[in-house]
């Protein structure tokens, strides 16, 4: 069973606006998130729930959206993000950078497969602006760093799994009626 959800657990960009999610399901999934192994259980991680409508519409005009396809600007109204968990780093408790991304990504990875599981999905985003995206959250930027921004919400679109290329290309793409397909390389290519 895991395996299906890990499966279905995709880079969703596009969201049922209308289905927002409410702070009691974001704040389930970073309690089962704390949980998980931190490098030296040094537990740096802290987190900023987002989920009132001006907060998200404000997120939202932080981050960039799908650097693979250059021509899109991100969900249109309508097809944003129901809510965001943004993972922010304790500098004053972080071992080291190295050490924190190991934390981040074993938390993101942890919310995004609970979300999946209760019908939703999300998309990990790295590309936002940090020092914008404090100010929104009202968080010190030189305390609490945002690394992560989890958007997430009910997926409306239909993302698939691919075989790679024979070029090797990993680049992803959409086609003229908006599937999103995602080459992955084959279990013999990844087996030393």
């Amino acid at each position: 069973m895991l395996h299906d959800t890990i499966k279905a657990c995709r880079s969703y960009r596009r969201f049922d606006e209308s289905e927002p999610l409410s702070r009691k399901q974001l704040v389930s999934w970073v309690d089962a998130a704390r949980l998980t192994a931190s490098s030296g259980n040094a537990q740096p991680l802290r987190f900023a729930v987002v989920h009132d409508e001006e907060d998200r519409a404000r997120v939202f005009a932080c981050c960039a959206w799908a650097k693979a396809l250059p021509d899109w600007d991100g969900p249109a109204p309508g097809e944003r993000p129901g809510g965001y968990i943004v993972v922010c780093r304790d500098v004053e408790r972080t071992l080291a950078d190295t050490f924190t991304a190991w934390d981040e990504g074993i938390v993101a990875q942890t919310i995004m497969l609970q979300a999946v599981e209760a019908g939703y999905g999300g998309c990990i985003v790295g590309s936002f602006k940090k020092r914008s995206l404090a100010e929104v959250l009202g968080i010190d930027a030189e305390r609490f760093q945002p690394d992560l921004v989890l958007a997430l919400g009910k997926p409306v679109e239909d993302v698939r799994i691919v075989d790679m290329p024979a070029d090797g290309e990993t680049a992803y793409w959409r086609d003229d009626a908006g599937v999103h397909y995602v080459p992955k390389r084959a279990l013999a290519d990844v087996l030393l």
